[in-house]
């Protein structure tokens, strides 16, 4: 009972001892006051037993839990995000696995049970243009959701970017853009080609800084070295220390000519054009002489230039029309994938992988 509680209790005594008041209403006045030292025992007595079991209050459980569902949320829509991207299913298969294998693992250490090492560490091996920065761009925000990733940003880099000029300096560069890539995923593109040199190439310098950084950091970044199926196999053959730390290869197989139509009519869809039935077959058949031509490999580069070099075309047709319709600005014609010259060779290959 704090003073004025006292007082309060003393003055009501008092008045009742010098008559003014009856004891009924003195009654009723003291069983009030004890009601509120009551109350405030019990909250001290409350307060004392949260902060003795370190409990959270009210709001904050509610601010919890709805963290916990916009998390839940954005991972479910991430997901959603990887099963749209066409084709790719055993991919995504493995994916899913890996993730489940980590909400599993978190789950054990929880109730104090034996973990195993989560090393998350992958080799992505295909041909250009067939979804390996895409997938490696997902992976970072999904494993960020669940918690291994501290932010799920994509670094992408390729040799220049980390084999310096002389002694030492590849070093330099390589734990820098490691130290860049913390908190998220290292995407090395073109990879095998840090050892192309020979045994006096700097890649070799550049190889043992990342098997350092991946011991270093093993819990803190994702590292992911992409390239050719050939040439990565006969990498990893020539590295044997470093294909033992790759435990996850995955395989990024070559699109059918299905799904690259696919491909392109989604393409066509995110620039909110719309393919008539003439085009889509036209599509087919463009894609399917270039494959027979051996000038791609299931590449969706190809349909990007494809599409793009058609919306110029379609742009050059409509605007020399005198009333240029809603439905004109929508369709692509199958005169616009011939191009300017209507002849379907116009149409570009992917220039920068030689067509492959």
């Amino acid at each position: 009972m704090d003073f004025k509680e006292r007082f309060t209790q003393d003055i009501i005594i008092e008045k009742f001892s010098l008559g003014e008041i009856p004891i009924a209403e003195a009654f009723n006045k003291l069983f009030k006051v004890d009601e509120i030292n009551i109350g405030h025992s019990y909250e001290r007595r409350v307060y004392r037993e949260e902060k003795s079991l370190n409990l959270k209050p009210v709001d904050n459980i509610e601010r919890s839990k709805e963290k916990n569902r916009e998390e839940k949320e954005q991972l479910k829509n991430l997901l959603e995000e990887m099963d749209e991207l066409i084709g790719l299913e055993e991919v995504k298969r493995i994916i899913k696995e890996y993730i489940a294998f980590i909400k599993v693992q978190k789950l054990r250490e929880s109730y104090n049970l034996k973990t195993a090492p989560v090393v998350m560490h992958m080799i992505f091996k295909g041909n250009p243009g067939t979804g390996k920065t895409t997938m490696a761009r997902i992976i970072g925000k999904i494993f960020k959701e669940i918690g291994y990733l501290k932010g799920g940003e994509l670094i992408e880099v390729e040799r220049a970017d980390l084999v310096g000029e002389y002694i030492g300096h590849t070093a330099q560069k390589t734990k820098k853009v490691l130290e860049r890539a913390l908190g998220g995923v290292l995407f090395i593109d073109e990879a095998y080609s840090l050892a192309r040199g020979g045994e006096k190439d700097f890649g070799k310098e550049c190889i043992d800084t990342l098997v350092k950084g991946m011991e270093d950091y093993k819990d803190r970044l994702i590292i992911i070295l992409a390239g050719y199926r050939n040439e990565m196999d006969y990498f990893l053959k020539t590295n044997p220390g470093l294909a033992s730390r790759f435990a996850i290869q995955i395989d990024f197989p070559d699109y059918s000519l299905e799904e690259l139509v696919q491909i392109a009519e989604l393409m066509y869809k995110e620039r909110e054009y719309i393919l008539d039935e003439k085009s889509k077959h036209y599509i087919y058949r463009v894609l399917s002489e270039l494959r027979n031509k051996e000038l791609i490999n299931g590449n969706a580069r190809t349909v990007r230039n494809l599409v793009e070099r058609s919306i110029r075309q379609h742009a050059r047709r409509i605007i020399k029309l005198e009333n240029i319709s809603r439905n004109d600005l929508l369709y692509i014609r199958k005169e616009d994938l011939l191009g300017e010259e209507g002849k379907n060779e116009e149409m570009p290959c992917n220039r920068d992988a030689q067509c492959r």
